[in-house]
């Protein structure tokens, strides 16, 4: 797993950086990026047991880098309240984001269809039989693929049975992974126990939801 092939059929490893981590990751390889989507190496070959090998070292190497973002994260001092206006303008870039990454994915896919094919042609070049309702070896010229259109409306299914209520009972833990990456974002490291972490969950909660419809 974490393989992927170029159109050349040399093996690559590639791992997708958790969003909450991605900023980290890009300061901790000095990218000059804003963020880091995605860790990848080539394994300088074409050959699948090889690349298997190879792998190990450089997956490693991959849980390094994000562990060195975790710590890079625990860094920022914490901070008791964050004011109103903090709050509006990060609630409206979360905002914005969420409508700025669906109008990327339509138009570049979401990433992760390469590494579906590639499993398939692991599979296939083992022998191992599998059934998928969806196609394989056939790549969008552009867009999304029907399985990424599934899986899209699968999450936004979710959220909207999910964050609705979570919203009507005050409940911010269903989006801590959103909030600590928008915290992130702003380099701020709020007490989580604080009422400014209330205000904003509940702030980013209606923007999911909007966002969402």
């Amino acid at each position: 797993m974490g393989l992927i092939k170029d159109r050349h059929g040399t093996y690559y490893a590639q791992r997708k950086v958790p969003e909450r981590l991605q900023e980290a990751v890009a300061r901790v390889l000095n990218s000059g990026r804003d963020r880091q989507v995605f860790l990848k190496k080539s394994l300088g070959t074409k050959n699948l047991k090889a690349a298997n090998v190879a792998a190990t070292h450089v997956l490693a190497d991959f849980d390094r880098t994000l562990a060195d973002a975790e710590a890079l994260l625990k860094e920022r001092t914490v901070i008791p309240s964050l004011t109103d206006a903090q709050i509006k303008r990060m609630a409206e870039a979360f905002y914005a984001a969420r409508l700025a990454s669906d109008e990327e994915e339509r138009r570049e896919g979401t990433g992760s269809e390469p590494l579906f094919q590639s499993v398939a042609e692991q599979l296939r070049a083992a022998g191992i039989e599998y059934q998928t309702p969806f196609a394989v070896g056939v790549m969008p010229e552009a867009g999304l693929s029907d399985r990424e259109v599934l899986k899209r409306a699968g999450t936004l299914e979710y959220e909207l049975a999910i964050v609705p209520r979570a919203l009507a009972r005050g409940d911010t833990s269903v989006i801590r992974e959103e909030l600590d990456e928008l915290l992130g974002d702003f380099q701020l490291n709020v007490d989580r126990k604080s009422q400014s972490y209330r205000k904003l969950g509940m702030a980013v909660c209606r923007g999911l939801i909007r966002s969402a419809r």
